[in-house]
């Protein structure tokens, strides 16, 4: 918090004590696992300050809680089928996309791990923005499936810019794209899909009804469609080059728990014009390659969320006294906390060794498959640890002035988003039976960090004695849990100065709750945050 002028303490009926002066975290300066990881980065650090701000923030929370608008028509009844959003909202997605959400993993200047670095501290301030940002930056590379689009679209997606323009994208400096897969039958099931496309000249007319399309006020989306009986994939411009509105009515907004800034609708396709990308009914396999870069995303998110709501616990115990102690220093508190923030260190150092898998096109099998497990453990972890974090400010943790709500309200979304659970162990199985490079990888991965510490080298060699194939279906998520549990404890021996105290924690002997832990350093670990 920086006003010039200090809250008041004396009030009329009792003076205002032991309240913490609670103040934004700057999630770049104050994250060393963060800076240790990325170096030094002008860009990150000032992306960190600005988020840290208040006007940010402010920003940020009129995002969350001026709820977007739907508007069908206009004052002289024709359609339009606009969402209107509260400027809190522009002005985050000018700041993640001008700080190079979407770009920086393609364009030169970054990288993907870059790109997670971005997100991870977006996500702590305000994620419902990171959803078109994310997509975005999936589609791009889709988007090399049909030239003529990709040298139009492109340059404009990658452009360092936000431009929320009603205009057709030959006329943007900078795009944003979606996607419409979900439909009512098929869920996950997308070969299930009913909407239809016909040939009219040199595009297509599509017709159906979407039940899930995320931020319709994309410039474009990336959607399936039958063609011939066969799935294919399309481009939908929300604009087309004449001016005009391309047919395409948003039948409400989605009432959702979180993630209330992000305007997910349901809409339906009605003649809307669209471009073949891709090989007619190759439909899944092109936008296939968006989907692999969204799991990276859904996999960094809720380390976000875990990361954000441990700022928040922390600085609140560091602040608070209890029975004569700082709530900090009594002991039971100590190893709460202190579990939970190796909780959110593994996390996100699994995530990002999974986004530096993708910056290496020779790990892409590794990638594959390790960014599936990573997507699975982390949402899996992220509900229960932000409720901890809550309770640990008491009453004041689930009160609406704080960020607690709404990281738990998020803390569930990614792990349905692109792949719920028991899809994503499923898909874990499939990709091991199809690639076994993939499987080759993984596990010369897990064998680098053999030796380094007894815990680890048990844990291990117990996976192997249990699954020395691949398991029954009926055991895929006990089969992906303890995969993603091996591959966090050897991404921490290799990048983490917490990782005995992890793996005693995680490998030994422990209750089920968060906090049910043995002797642990709970200050040198606490140090790290």
């Amino acid at each position: 918090m920086t006003d010039a002028a200090a809250p008041r303490s004396r009030l009329g009926t009792h003076e205002v004590f032991n309240q913490p002066q609670m103040r934004h975290r700057d999630p770049w300066a104050q994250d060393a696992t963060l800076r240790r990881l990325m170096g030094e980065d002008a860009g990150l650090a000032a992306l960190g300050a600005a988020l840290g701000s208040d006007e940010v923030r402010e920003a940020a929370r009129d995002a969350q809680t001026v709820l977007p608008q739907l508007r069908t028509f206009d004052r002289s009844g024709r359609r339009i089928d606009e969402v209107h959003f509260h400027p809190g909202y522009h002005r985050m997605m000018q700041l993640g996309m001008e700080a190079g959400y979407a770009a920086t993993a393609w364009d030169g200047t970054g990288s993907h791990a870059r790109h997670a670095a971005i997100n991870f501290m977006m996500g702590q301030v305000e994620p419902g923005v990171c959803c078109p940002m994310t997509m975005t930056y999936a589609a791009i590379p889709a988007l090399s499936a049909n030239p003529d689009l990709a040298a139009l679209w492109q340059p404009r997606l990658m452009a360092p810019a936000y431009d929320p323009a009603r205009v057709s994208v030959d006329r943007k400096g900078s795009a944003t794209l979606g996607m419409a897969m979900t439909e009512k039958q098929g869920g996950s099931d997308v070969r299930a899909n009913a909407t239809t496309a016909v040939k009219d000249g040199e595009g297509y007319r599509l017709h159906g009804h979407k039940w899930f399309c995320s931020a319709p006020m994309c410039d474009g989306f990336l959607t399936l469609a039958q063609l011939d009986g066969a799935i294919s994939c399309f481009l939908v411009p929300r604009w087309l080059p004449d001016g005009t509105r391309n047919p395409f009515t948003i039948l409400r907004l989605k009432d959702k728990l979180g993630n209330k800034a992000n305007a997910s609708s349901e809409i339906e396709y009605d003649g809307t014009y669209a471009h073949l990308l891709g090989e007619p009914g190759r439909g899944v396999p092109t936008i296939i390659e968006m989907v692999h870069h969204t799991r990276l995303d859904t996999a960094i998110a809720p380390t976000s969320f875990m990361r954000a709501a441990l700022g928040e616990a922390v600085q609140w115990a560091r602040g608070r006294r209890v029975f004569q102690k700082t709530l900090i220093d009594q002991p039971l508190m100590a190893a709460t906390l202190a579990d939970l923030a190796l909780e959110a260190e593994g996390a996100f150092l699994l995530a990002m060794d999974v986004a530096r898998s993708f910056d290496d096109p020779a790990r892409r099998p590794y990638a594959r498959l390790s960014v599936a497990l990573a997507k699975f453990l982390n949402n899996k972890l992220a509900p229960n640890m932000v409720y901890e974090c809550m309770e640990a400010l008491g009453g004041m943790g689930y009160v609406e002035d704080t960020p607690l709500p709404m990281l738990y309200r998020e803390a569930p979304l990614n792990s349905i988003w692109e792949g719920s659970g028991n899809v994503i162990c499923l898909d874990i199985l499939r990709s091991c039976v199809k690639e076994p490079e993939a499987v080759a990888q993984l596990n010369a991965r897990l064998d680098s960090a053999r030796g380094l510490d007894p815990r680890y080298d048990t844990a291990l060699a117990a996976h192997r004695e249990r699954w020395p194939g691949l398991p029954m279906e009926a055991e895929a998520r006990w089969f992906a849990e303890s995969l993603a549990m091996l591959l966090t404890g050897a991404v921490m021996l290799a990048d983490s100065p917490l990782a005995g105290e992890w793996l005693a924690t995680r490998f030994g002997a422990r209750g089920w709750v968060r906090g049910a832990v043995g002797a642990v350093d709970a200050q040198r670990v606490l140090a790290e945050v």
